[in-house]
């Protein structure tokens, strides 16, 4: 086992270790903070979940707009000025949020840290394909998710002790960890930016890089591959929100049993994420998005027909395993895609793709879920991931032969020890 890991990390450069060390720093803070931060605004100003519905809402809202400004800065100005903004700013909202003393004041705040939290989103994705390889991609974005998923077993753990004293002692303890992150990333960090067309780069103002969007828009192969994303996307989120109200509603389960099931989940990613990132890399990476699309229609489907917790975790298991096999593939495809001169906005739209249903698919499941039979939820869920499923394929028929989407020969690949 410990061979085994020597031989990853010799696989990667130093610098995404840095930045892997950095994000698992820096998720942990995350983490502390989002489980909790509805529970701080109710408990907090005295006010419903509705109203905090709408606050959150709309800091997802405005963050569709940093994503496009924060795209555009990134294929402007490089990756490094705006990670190191975006870990500053996010200091400075954390204690600006566990200070604020009037619910008013979370209107304001939530419009202009949507708009900027999520501006340095893009630079993040455009280093890492920056650094790395083609081939090492998709593995690397695996080995982003399990330590993502090792902050969440340690953080909301962490962020439930915390709140049961403190919900200012969270935001204060956030700030200094991204301010860490800060620190270290600057001394460590260098431009990554590839020089390619850096001079005409320079020569192009802001309303020039904003509207090189219509590039982006135009390519409709890659439109319709973050669109098939998309869809499976609406049904993949529900799982946080509109599934713990589900069971508990129809099921009788109580939320204590559901964090459970998403503790197993992490578990799952944590152990088997890097493995399966490995297996699936020789493969045509469409049809890793297919299969990882048909395990999300069985297990979202399922919901819908059973009964029991011994069941719904096996849901849990299915819809985790087709996660692993998508989400690493979606992101290294949509590196892909991109013109290195053009990574941040074509990453700007991907980031999109994970905004658009966060802000609109609770209140399409809601609707479901107050007005008509519950389970329908999830046969729509089922329904729409198959229809993911099968726009992958037709994207594999059209752009599989191509040579940027024909992953490298394992046996050809080289190691990376600098």
């Amino acid at each position: 086992m410990l061979g085994r890991l020597k031989k990853i990390y010799a696989e990667f450069p130093p610098l995404f270790w840095i930045i892997v060390g950095t994000l698992f720093i820096d998720s942990i803070g995350s983490t502390l903070l989002f489980p909790f931060f509805a529970l701080y605004i109710t408990q907090k100003f005295g006010v419903g979940m509705t109203e905090a519905g709408v606050l959150l809402g709309m800091s997802s809202l405005f963050g569709l707009i940093g994503s496009v400004i924060g795209g555009a800065l990134t294929d402007k100005l490089g990756r490094r000025q705006l990670i190191l903004f975006g870990l500053v700013f996010s200091a400075l909202s954390s204690l600006l949020f566990g200070f604020a003393s009037d619910v008013k004041m979370l209107y304001f705040l939530v419009v202009i840290v949507g708009l900027l939290s999520r501006v340095s989103t893009p630079a993040h994705d455009a280093m890492l394909a920056d650094i790395l390889p083609e081939d090492k991609r998709q593995e690397a974005f695996g080995i982003t998710r399990v330590v993502g998923n090792y902050a969440w077993i340690f953080g909301t753990a962490l962020g439930g002790l915390i709140a049961a004293r403190s919900f200012l002692a969270l935001f204060v303890i956030d700030a200094v960890l991204s301010l860490t992150v800060a620190v270290i990333l600057y001394r460590f960090l260098p431009e990554t930016k590839p020089t390619l067309h850096q001079e005409a780069r320079k020569s192009e103002s802001f309303l020039d890089m904003i509207a090189g969007y219509r590039l982006v828009l135009r390519d409709l192969a890659y439109m319709g591959f973050t669109l098939a994303g998309m869809i499976v996307l609406v049904v993949y989120q529900q799982q946080y929100g509109a599934l713990a109200v589900y069971l508990r509603d129809v099921h009788q389960i109580s939320s204590k049993s559901y964090g459970l099931m998403l503790s197993i989940e992490g578990l799952e990613v944590v152990l088997f994420q890097i493995w399966i990132s490995r297996v699936i890399r020789k493969y045509p990476p469409f049809l890793m998005m297919l299969l990882g699309a048909l395990f999300f229609t069985v297990g979202f489907a399922m919901i819908g027909f059973v009964g029991g917790l011994e069941f719904f975790i096996l849901a849990a298991i299915i819809i985790t395993i087709g996660e692993m096999i998508m989400f690493p593939t979606n992101k290294a495809l949509a590196v892909n895609f991109a013109p290195p001169e053009m990574r941040g906005r074509y990453m700007a739209v991907y980031d999109l793709g994970w905004t658009i249903p966060a802000t609109f698919g609770p209140a399409a499941a809601g609707l479901i879920l107050d007005s008509y039979n519950p389970n329908l939820l999830w046969y729509i869920g089922g329904i729409l991931c198959a229809v993911s499923a099968v726009s992958f394929y037709v994207l594999h028929l059209g752009l599989g032969r191509q040579q940027r989407f024909i992953p490298a020969p394992v046996d050809q690949e080289v190691t990376t020890t600098t």
